[in-house]
């Protein structure tokens, strides 16, 4: 994580936090928390605990220092390592240990953030030569719909390109079977910092959204590590070093998050086409979502985690519609 400047008497309480693995006291302890430790993009688990040790009210930094063995920097307010695999660099790339709460990037260091009930508490050590700064991932559906953000609760709106749509259709049963008070709406076009917003249709018909616009200008701007083509007719794969790597056409799909200044996390349920629109839709789901940043659905076969490895981006250009880019 980024450092960021604190209070002397932050930082020197921070440590001490670190050191001791405390909470915030002796308040009740939040309940249904989850804690998932991964690295390189959700691509390989570390550790995972639905029922985390927790002991009175928490912040980020103690939960994780009293279920991993931690090692912290700039005065114990970031970690260094986690269970002995610390950040600095790998292959000449930098990497690092970020977090996320309900899918939604932190904005504080963890020493720093309480802990609330019904939070999905996600670390992953990535290459953050891109960006670093992901503001949103899909990775701990259902959520950020359930639990919110910063423990409170938001309004939901799924924005349809056309209401009556399976895909739209889909994405707002999903969420109501969940328990999500989602309301339907048309686009927007954004300006709703309490609402967190779930957009529908081919990307042809959303490209205005300021969110889905910061897309189309790739991982620095959006965190997104994929590109829509001339036209929105293809969609480009990135790997971590925002190189295209592969290039789906007709029936593909995109299902990923983002976030627009200061707006509340806006979802992006798009593709090429209807039927890709369909494909993304139909991964709104836990199962195909968990542990990743952002999802591709090519015309066949298995979704795509974003950013693309190489290698999965050779065997992935068998599907039909698919090709292999050169990287420089």
């Amino acid at each position: 994580m980024t450092p960021r400047r604190l209070p002397s008497l932050m930082v020197a309480l921070a440590a001490l936090c670190a050191l001791a693995g405390c909470g915030l006291g002796a308040g009740s302890a939040p309940t249904d928390v989850q804690l998932t430790v991964t690295r390189d993009f959700g691509a390989r688990v570390l550790h995972q605990a639905h029922a985390p040790r927790i002991v009175g009210e928490e912040t980020i930094m103690s939960l994780l220092g009293r279920n991993a063995s931690v090692t912290t920097r700039y005065g114990g307010g970031f970690v260094q390592s986690i269970d002995g695999l610390s950040g600095g660099s790998e292959s000449g790339d930098p990497v690092d240990w970020f977090y996320y709460v309900n899918g939604v990037e932190a904005t504080k260091g963890a020493a720093a953030t309480v802990v609330h009930p019904g939070d999905r508490i996600w670390w992953d050590r990535h290459d953050w030569s891109q960006t670093d700064d992901v503001p949103a991932v899909v990775g701990s559906f259902p959520e950020p719909f359930l639990a919110g953000v910063e423990g409170k609760r938001l309004p939901v709106r799924v924005e349809c390109a056309e209401a009556e749509s399976s895909a739209c259709q889909g994405v707002l049963g999903r969420l109501r079977s969940l328990g999500v008070p989602a309301a339907l709406a048309s686009i927007s076009g954004g300006d709703e910092p309490y609402t967190l917003r779930v957009l529908v249709g081919p990307l042809s018909k959303l490209a205005a959204d300021p969110g889905v616009h910061q897309i189309e200008s790739g991982p620095r701007y959006s965190g997104v590590y994929a590109r829509f083509g001339a036209e929105a007719k293809t969609l480009q794969l990135l790997d971590a070093n925002g190189r295209a790597v592969l290039m789906l056409g007709v029936h593909a799909g995109l299902l990923a998050a983002t976030r627009y200044r200061e707006e509340a996390p806006v979802w992006v349920v798009t593709g090429t086409d209807e039927d890709g629109v369909n494909r993304a839709a139909a991964a709104l789901s836990e199962a195909t979502l968990r542990d990743r940043f952002a999802v591709a659905l090519p015309s066949t076969g298995a979704s795509l985690a974003l950013p693309i490895p190489e290698p999965v981006a050779h065997a992935a250009a068998a599907s039909p519609g698919a090709q292999t880019l050169s990287t420089p």
